[in-house]
């Protein structure tokens, strides 16, 4: 077997990397928060800092990188004529805000012991909704927002919800009138449809493919159902204010399995420095 290393420092997605005749592209955001999609020659496997995943028959691959990924991902290709690659990506830090969430319901911001059975059955559900990793790139040519509104809450900011810490926020909200349409931020499976969780209110899960999934939050209507396809663009539901929400507005989060990843980035806003 033959080894050939690249190390490549990166601050921006590189279209193609030539390793002996073999393919190896790639493009995204190299940034805390970021989604990539590339290919390689097809038979190839991919380790991602050591983990394999999922390489489709035609050579498609999907990475993500969380909110507080290291600096640098290392990547191994192994080539179906026993070649191999390795390759070091640069992952740019980022600095998040801190978001101050007043008004809501206080039980929703501590919630009571009576809560627990139903958030693990809500909890488990939305974990199954994330889990699929079809074999198709639904999301091949890229996102739109799911909604018309004003910015309101971003990913990565450090939240303080009725004057109390908590964890960061992985979304990107979007505030309208309770009723504004929803549509799919791109193609896909419908993978949950519900409208009374306790905390996410309206919520519904799409699968775009490898792993990579949609899900939107505090819906006034969910008009969709649970293995449904839904085409990028197409109405899904409409803004509300269920479930912990101190107002009509979408919560968008972006999945890649249990990697939260920006959904801003996908749509080409950044609001950190």
């Amino acid at each position: 077997m033959r080894l050939i290393c690249t190390f490549l420092i990166l601050l921006t997605s590189m279209p193609l990397l030539s390793v002996e005749g073999h393919q190896f592209r790639f493009d995204g955001d190299l940034k805390q928060g970021g989604l990539i999609k590339g290919q390689v020659t097809p038979g190839s496997k991919i380790l991602f800092d050591g983990n394999p995943i999922k390489v489709g028959d035609k050579g498609h691959f999907v990475l993500g990188f969380g909110r507080d990924y290291k600096a640098v991902a290392f990547i191994k290709v192994s080539y179906p004529d026993g070649m191999s690659s390795k390759h070091e990506l640069m992952i740019s830090p980022r600095e998040f805000d801190i978001e101050r969430v007043d008004g809501l319901p206080p039980k929703t911001v501590s919630p009571p012991k009576s809560w627990l059975a139903r958030r693990k059955i809500e909890n488990g559900r939305v974990r199954k909704g994330r889990s699929f990793k079809t074999d198709e790139l639904f999301w091949f040519w890229g996102f739109k927002k799911p909604a018309e509104g004003r910015f309101s809450g971003f990913y990565g900011s450090q939240r303080i919800l009725n004057g109390k810490p908590r964890s960061p926020h992985y979304g990107l909200d979007i505030a309208n009138k309770t009723g504004t349409p929803v549509t799919a931020p791109a193609s896909g499976v419908v993978r949950l449809a519900a409208s009374d969780f306790l905390l996410e209110g309206g919520i519904i899960i799409i699968d775009h493919g490898f792993g990579v999934t949609s899900t939107l939050f505090h819906l006034h209507s969910v008009d969709v159902k649970e293995g449904q396809f839904i085409e990028k663009g197409k109405a899904i539901g409409s803004i509300g204010s269920t479930g912990r929400s101190s107002g009509p507005h979408v919560d968008w989060r972006l999945n890649w399995g249990n990697v939260r990843l920006d959904p801003g980035l996908v749509i080409g806003l950044d609001k950190t420095k």
